[in-house]
C-alpha cells in the first residue's frame, strides 16, 4: 500500500486577471496558504510556465521548481488538457475548438494537430526536467459525435476511429516513453478515452503501449452513471494521476444523462464542489491507497453554485481528512509468532 499525496490544487480553473491569481508567485503564495502541498500547472497559461523554455533549459526548470518550493508546493503534473484535445479534433468541432489554438494555426486543421502534436512533446521533455514521472492530459476525440448514433454506425468505423487516434498519438507516446514519463489521459465526456470500454480500445490500437495510463476522475464517471469504485479494480495499474471534483446526478421527469441542452446548473448531472455532491472518497480514497496507487490527490474546481474561493478553502482540509496512512502493519500483529512446523501439524491434526 501507499500513502496518497496531498492536498494539492490544479490551478487552471483558478487564473484571472486579478491578484493573486495573475501570476505565479501569487497563486503559489495562495495555495500555500490554505494548506495545499502540490499544484498541478496548466501549460496554456505562460505566466505560469513558459513551455518552450521548460523544454529547452534545464536551468530554467530548476529556477521554475525552487520557485515553486520556496512556497513549500511542489508540481505534481503539467498539464496540456487543451492542446491533447487539439490532437483530435472532428471537423464538426473544428470552430469552437480553434479559440485554444494560436492564431497561426487556426482555420487551418491539419497545421493545428501538428502544432499541439509538438506542443505535448515539448511537456514531455519538460516534465523529465522538472522531475515529474506523470503529465496530465485529453485524448481529443474523432468518433464523439457518433456516441448516440442515428443513423446507425457503419460497420468498421469504431476501429478505424481508434486507428487514427492511435496513430496520432503513437508518436508523442514514444517521446514520452523516451523522456521516461507517463501519460495519464483525463476519462472524459467529449474525449474517445471517455470510460473503460474506449480505455481499452485504444490502449490496443497503441499495442499496449507501456506509457498509456489515466487521470482518475469519479465525477465524469456519475454523469454517465458508470461505477465509479469498480472502475478502480479493473484499471488501478493505470491510474496514474487523480483529480478530486465531486458531482451529482438526479435525473427528473424533464432530463436525464444528457441533459436537455442546459446550461450546467440546470442539468440533471452536474459538478459540485467537494463534499456538496454525490462522490463516495472515502471508499476511493480507501481503495487507491489499498492498491498502492502512487498519486496526487488534486483538486479540481468546477462547482456550479459555489464561488471558486469558497470551494478552494475548503477542499485543502477535505483532501487531508481523506488522505490515509497506509499502515505498515496487521492489527493481529502482536499475536503472532515464529513459524513453528511442528505446532503447525499439531493445530491441523496432523
Amino acid at each position: 500500500m501507499k500513502t496518497i499525496k496531498g492536498p494539492a490544487v490544479f490551478l487552471a480553473q483558478f487564473v484571472d486577471e486579478k491578484a493573486p491569481f495573475n501570476t505565479l508567485d501569487g497563486m503559489c503564495k495562495w495555495a500555500s496558504d490554505l494548506g495545499y502541498k502540490g499544484i498541478q500547472i496548466p501549460t496554456w497559461v505562460d505566466f505560469l510556465i513558459d513551455l518552450d523554455k521548460a523544454a529547452e533549459s534545464q536551468t530554467y526548470c530548476d529556477e521554475l521548481k525552487g520557485k515553486i518550493n520556496s512556497y513549500g508546493l511542489e508540481i505534481t503534473e503539467l498539464s496540456t488538457h487543451l492542446q491533447g484535445q487539439l490532437v483530435a479534433v472532428h471537423p464538426a468541432y473544428d470552430l469552437m475548438f480553434d479559440n485554444f489554438a494560436p492564431d497561426k494555426v487556426k482555420n487551418n486543421p491539419k497545421a493545428r494537430t501538428e502544432w499541439a502534436v509538438e506542443v505535448v512533446k515539448k511537456a514531455a521533455t519538460a516534465s523529465r526536467r522538472l522531475g515529474l514521472k506523470a503529465h496530465a492530459t485529453f485524448s481529443g476525440s474523432l468518433l464523439w459525435h457518433t456516441m448516440h448514433p442515428w443513423p446507425q454506425r457503419p460497420a468498421g468505423l469504431v476501429e478505424m476511429g481508434f486507428e487514427e487516434l492511435a496513430k496520432r498519438w503513437l508518436p508523442i507516446l514514444n517521446h514520452f516513453d523516451k523522456e521516461g514519463v507517463d501519460i495519464c489521459y483525463e476519462i472524459h465526456p467529449g474525449e474517445d478515452l471517455h470510460d473503460g470500454d474506449t480505455f481499452e480500445r485504444f490502449l490496443a490500437a497503441t499495442g499496449n503501449h507501456k506509457r498509456v495510463n489515466i487521470l482518475y476522475d469519479p465525477s465524469h464517471f456519475v454523469l454517465q452513471q458508470l461505477d465509479y469504485i469498480a472502475y478502480i479494480d479493473h484499471y488501478h495499474e493505470f491510474i496514474k494521476s487523480f483529480h478530486v471534483k465531486d458531482s451529482e446526478f438526479n435525473p427528473t421527469g424533464k432530463k436525464g444523462a444528457f441533459g436537455g441542452y442546459n446550461d450546467w446548473g440546470d442539468r440533471a448531472g452536474r459538478y459540485r464542489s467537494l463534499g456538496d455532491g454525490q462522490i463516495d472518497f472515502k471508499t476511493i480514497f480507501s481503495k487507491l491507497t489499498q492498491y498502492g496507487c502512487d498519486v496526487w490527490a488534486v483538486m479540481e474546481w468546477e462547482c456550479c453554485i459555489k464561488s471558486p474561493e469558497q470551494g478552494a478553502r475548503e477542499g485543502a482540509k477535505f483532501i487531508q481528512d481523506h488522505i490515509i496512512e497506509a499502515t505498515e502493519k496487521t492489527f493481529d500483529d502482536f499475536a503472532g509468532a515464529e513459524i513453528d512446523k511442528t505446532v503447525l501439524k499439531k493445530i491441523l491434526g496432523l
